[in-house]
């Protein structure tokens, strides 16, 4: 099974690509906004730019870490790298200007839901911090809301929770200067 995105309202719409030839031209009618829009079955070069890239962020992923979005009804398990400074983390949507983007329908996510902050301590190592966006619903880490202005530094393996989605911090794998 394959899925394609509305380019209108970011919907998925599924289907068996087994059933179709390569090369074949497809048109969806998207079951939400009714946009009509094609495809074309086969090897994409955008699909393989978009693959080296995403290799590209990988190697980096593994400099910052990385968050893994848990699947639920809303979305399928996402895992989005990491990099220095302020990541906002949110619902996707085009033109937002979120840097940390999660493809979901959940509607309980704000477009900029939370901030993770990935610095550097006095001895080098690296520091998560979350704070909240501030956002409708609330950021939680462990059950408890975070409060206004509150920040909370986070380890490897923290599990925070914003609206009905749970993600998970992968931190950097640092040597010890000790």
């Amino acid at each position: 099974m394959k899925r394609v995105k509305c380019p209108k309202c970011d919907n998925y719409i599924t289907f068996d690509e087994k059933k179709y030839q390569e090369g074949q031209s497809l048109v969806f009618e998207c079951p939400d906004c009714g946009k009509q829009f094609g495809i074309r079955i086969g090897v994409s070069k955008l699909r393989n730019t978009q693959k080296e890239e995403q290799l590209d962020e990988q190697e980096h992923a593994d400099e910052c870490g990385a968050i893994v979005v848990i699947e639920n009804v809303f979305h399928y398990k996402q895992v989005l790298p990491l990099k220095m400074g302020d990541n906002v983390i949110g619902r996707y949507m085009k033109g937002s200007g979120v840097n940390t983007p999660i493809e979901t329908n959940d509607p309980s996510i704000d477009i900029n839901h939370c901030v993770l902050n990935v610095s550097r301590d006095k001895k080098g190592r690296l520091k998560y911090v979350l704070r909240d966006g501030p956002s409708y619903t609330g950021t939680f880490v462990d059950n408890e809301i975070l409060g206004d202005r509150e920040r909370r530094v986070l380890e490897d393996g923290a599990l925070f929770t914003i609206g009905a989605t749970s993600i998970i911090l992968r931190t950097a794998k640092q040597e010890d200067n000790n």
